[in-house]
């Protein structure tokens, strides 16, 4: 098992954290960007337009 830190959640974070989700080797431990919210994170994750 392999902990992770994802640093940003724009584009390359959020396409981090699904392939992340998808492995079961791989553990999200912590997602870091203090300009969004957590619950912006959540809708921009569950809305994104281009990798939806």
């Amino acid at each position: 098992m392999v902990n992770v830190a994802i640093n940003g959640f724009g584009r390359i974070g959020r396409l981090v954290l699904r392939a992340a989700a998808k492995n079961p080797n791989i553990k999200v431990v912590a997602v870091n960007d203090p300009f969004i919210a957590t619950k912006y994170m959540e809708y921009m994750l569950k809305y994104d337009t281009v990798h939806g």
